[in-house]
């Protein structure tokens, strides 16, 4: 069931393209969500009422190595894709290799951007893009302070004490 919403990108910019044609509003937010947790899902919640349709892509294994060392993703790039599409209020999930989602703003052109409100709005990647396009971007407050990082440290200091 939610494998039919895990897609690659030529085939999302075909979706993309008929959602367009049907003027559904397409929001994008992206991240790693390794270890899926309350402040993601409230996030993906927020996300999904700003449009009708929403897009997220997941950073791959190789992309989170990068951005968070060696000893991260925890959960692989497919576990992590499939708890996301598992969520009601995500339509569609994509992977990205690189650092950014730049590449894929720029070929998917939501009519929408999200981020967390952690991110300055100067920050977002792909923001100048969408508002050349005449999109929005948007952020959105997280709840509490619920991070993978501190979920991992969380379990390894219960760990150590054991």
């Amino acid at each position: 069931m939610i494998k039919h919403k895990i897609k690659s990108l030529p085939s999302l910019e075909k979706i993309r393209a008929g959602l367009k044609r049907k003027n559904k509003t397409v929001v994008f937010t992206n991240g790693c969500f390794d270890l899926l947790h309350y402040g993601h899902t409230r996030y993906l919640e927020q996300a999904k009422t700003k449009g009708d349709i929403l897009i997220v892509a997941v950073n791959s294994d190789k992309s989170v190595k990068k951005l968070k060392g060696p000893s991260r993703p925890i959960l692989s790039q497919t576990e992590r894709t499939g708890l996301i599409a598992s969520l009601e209020s995500v339509d569609y999930v994509v992977i990205f290799d690189t650092l950014t989602p730049d590449s894929l703003i720029k070929r998917l052109k939501p009519d929408i951007l999200v981020k967390g409100a952690d991110w300055k709005k100067k920050n977002i990647i792909g923001a100048k893009f969408i508002k050349t396009q005449g999109g929005k971007v948007l952020r959105i407050k997280l709840v509490g302070k619920y991070s993978s990082t501190q979920l991992i440290q969380k379990i390894v200091k219960n760990n150590t004490k054991a």
